[in-house]
């Protein structure tokens, strides 16, 4: 499947990435062409550490689609499309291009990394969420979030390094430039200043013609000056372009961590983008000086709106670097203490670490952290001071400090303490599980003689107060971290979800928790069960209620309830036995009874987890007269006491495990927990608890049943016989 057709199955990223190619006329070639295009331009970036240069790959780019678009028959308006594309390119027609294809390539495979539904699409749901595997369905998707360099998915643009530093060629260029200009104006003037000083001594004709030669020496410098504004104006705007993407790139690394929060795999390219940051941070100093120095040659307009740009796009850049590096804890117990980091990533070009900025951290409301980012961003200068703390936080202030070695300039919070908090009113049905808050760092310097203040929000954290309200906090947490948008008002997240969306997040949250993902018979198992047993195509929309609210059929507590008590039960107790692939899991019980275990042998046992039993696990079996049976659930309280393995070991019964279909003692024997000694102390006897089922072993835990059982889910009529060695 094509690039295009991929993000086509989504109606509003194919309008926004058609909107974004409708700018430049491209939109309907980008559909046309769309094999042809991405097959280009992905086997550019492979080659591209090879002998062809950029300008030279840009130009066979141009020429082979203005062929193609020449040979297509009966298709005028692509034809003139193509001919208005190329009016608008003008001299950098071929490059300038090329590089914004490549963009929209780029923007085109970010979004579809972003959607996490992507591999669900692809049918690679399964198998380790840790690998780095997980896009290895679509070949436009391997390696994306990679370094800067070898992975063009990690930066808005292919080629980001080598594009800054064609951009600091083209700097020089125009810096030698300036200085011819200046020099050349500096003589002029010395030169026509003499000769005014004779100018008394002159006839009438010979005054003429030496001012007709200042004139026309004038006219000269004038387009001369002209040029060299429009060169600069144009390299300004590929830097805007740049520092676009490498600001987009930031971005994104901050959407990753919030993914990395549910689990998934994160890539740490910061180094990277900061080396990014400080080469931009060196050159919009060294545009900023062109145009100073032009303007103080004679003032202009252009150059005096071009200069107030320059200083506004060095604020945001300056602005932007300042991030959360080590996020707080998103479950936040007051009480407890956590740790944080964050980082400017200027490192140290604009020498603001002599001065050991401090940093001091509040905690905002969501209503509190709208109003202080919408008011922030309608102001350049950020001087606005901190909103009032929603809560008290100990220990909340700390100092930026620059590494020499690694060139990070940091501060660290390693001992905070979140001691009180304000909540809102709540509407409805919320609670506090529900209300999100957010960590502000902020600082002051001062910069280019201005005081601005610096200022960026963590991802949002639940505070509780109490252990048993982290499972509905979660829901929360997870939720936010997977379909948040990376442009987002915060918190704002989607009421509803597609379940393709959904699986990827429950998979991955999974997965992370346990060290092995689902299947896709456990993702239709738990799709099922959200859309309360009814059969569908995998695309309806999930609610928040359903994911979280709500109460399933015949239950009190919601799918979130029951899939965190799951995960948590796995993780505590269960992790190697689920690792090992030994329990099914997430299977539906009437498919395990009826479909499964009648057409396994005598002695076969599957686990999977209970329905109706928050964090319980069940036995599923065959017994030795063909009866399907099943245990009543263990829960982690049961496992604290005697754990699975050995509790599987003590029932005879059990001989076979589905689905690897092994031998019991030969998929469990490691699990097994050594036998207590025989030997006493203190005159004690030695002694242990063992699984026991009456039901079916009569009172013995070898013999057979001494009735007929029925094929239902029988209970445990006696949880546990303690029984002398």
């Amino acid at each position: 499947m094509s690039l295009w057709k991929s993000v086509s199955r989504f109606p509003e990223l194919k309008k926004r990435m058609t909107d974004y190619y409708v700018v430049k006329g491209f939109a309907e070639i980008r559909e046309q062409f769309a094999d042809w295009i991405e097959q280009v331009l992905i086997n550019d970036e492979e080659s591209r550490t090879g002998e062809k240069p950029l300008d030279q790959q840009a130009k066979s780019f141009y020429e082979e689609l203005k062929l193609k678009i020449i040979s297509l028959s009966g298709d005028h308006l692509l034809k003139y499309k193509f001919r208005d594309i190329c009016t608008q390119f003008a001299l950098s027609q071929p490059f300038e291009l090329y590089t914004y294809v490549r963009s929209g390539i780029l923007q085109e495979l970010q979004a579809l990394k972003d959607m996490p539904q992507n591999p669900y699409m692809y049918n690679l749901v399964g198998g380790n969420v840790n690998g780095v595997g997980m896009n290895t369905g679509n070949p436009y998707l391997s390696g994306v979030g990679g370094h800067l360099n070898d992975v063009p998915m990690a930066e808005e643009g292919y080629g980001l390094t080598a594009r800054i530093q064609k951009l600091a060629v083209d700097m020089d260029n125009i810096r030698v430039t300036i200085q011819s200009f200046q020099s050349e104006q500096e003589s002029i003037y010395t030169y026509f200043s003499e000769l005014n000083q004779t100018r008394a001594m002159m006839s009438p004709q010979e005054a003429q013609e030496h001012d007709n030669q200042f004139k026309d020496q004038c006219v000269i410098l004038n387009e001369r000056r002209k040029a060299l504004v429009l060169d600069l104006r144009r390299v300004v705007s590929e830097y805007d372009t740049i520092q676009d993407q490498v600001i987009m790139a930031l971005k994104m690394w901050q959407r990753n961590q919030a993914l990395a929060g549910n689990g998934a795999p994160f890539l740490d390219n910061l180094d990277d983008i900061q080396r990014c940051v400080e080469m931009l941070v060196d050159m919009i100093a060294k545009i900023q000086t062109f145009v100073s120095n032009l303007l103080l040659m004679a003032d202009d307009p252009i150059l005096t709106e071009l200069l107030s740009h320059v200083r506004s796009v060095q604020r945001m850049l300056v602005l932007s670097s300042f991030i959360v590096e080590r996020q707080p804890p998103q479950v936040m117990k007051t009480h407890t203490r956590f740790a944080a980091a964050v980082r400017w990533l200027i490192g140290p070009q604009l020498g603001l670490y002599t001065n050991s900025p401090s940093i001091e951290c509040v905690i905002l409301s969501e209503a509190q952290a709208q109003r202080h980012a919408a008011h922030n961003s309608t102001s350049d200068m950020q001087t606005s001071s901190p909103p009032q703390s929603s809560g008290e936080i100990l220990n909340n202030v700390s100092t930026m400090e620059f590494q020499q070695a690694t060139r990070v300039l940091s501060a660290s919070f390693r001992n905070m303490q979140l001691k009180k908090i304000k909540r809102a009113e709540k509407k409805g049905t919320e609670s506090v599980m529900d209300e999100k808050f957010s960590l502000l760092f902020y600082t002051t310097v001062v910069f280019n003689e201005f005081k601005i203040s610096c200022w960026t929000l963590s991802l949002p954290v639940v505070v509780i107060v109490h252990g048993n309200q982290e499972p509905q906090s979660w829901a929360t947490i997870t939720w936010d971290n997977a379909f948040s948008d990376i442009t987002r008002e915060p918190f704002q997240v989607p009421e509803k979800v597609r379940w393709a969306q959904l699986s990827v997040a429950l998979n991955t949250k999974f997965g992370s928790a346990t060290g092995r993902g689902l299947t896709e018979e456990n993702l239709n198992f738990l799709y099922e069960k959200l859309f309360r047993n009814e059969a569908g195509e995998h695309t309806e929309f999930i609610t928040w209620a359903q994911f979280c609210k709500e109460p399933l059929p015949d239950r009190t507590f919601t799918f979130w309830d029951w899939f965190f008590a799951i995960m948590k039960l796995t993780k505590d107790h269960l992790l190697n036995l689920w690792k090992e692939g030994l329990i099914v899991g997430f299977i539906n019980k009437r498919k395990t009874l009826e479909e499964i275990l009648p057409m396994q042998q005598y002695g076969t046992f599957l686990l999977r987890f209970s329905d109706s039993e928050l964090g319980g696990i069940t036995v599923a079996f065959v017994d030795d007269q063909g009866n399907k049976l099943m245990l009543a659930p263990w829960t982690s309280r049961d496992l604290n006491i005697r754990c699975l393995a050995d509790r599987i070991h003590d029932l005879n019964v059990l001989r076979i495990v589905y689905p690897k279909n092994i031998p019991r003692d030969e998929a469990f024997a490691s699990f097994y927990s050594h036998h207590v000694e025989q030997t006493t102390r203190d005159g004690y006897v030695a002694n242990t608890i063992r699984a026991h089922v009456p039901a079916i072993e009569g009172g013995s835990v070898a013999g057979t049943p001494q009735h007929q059982p029925q094929d239902i889910t029988m209970p445990n009529f006696s949880d546990f016989d303690s029984i002398l060695y």
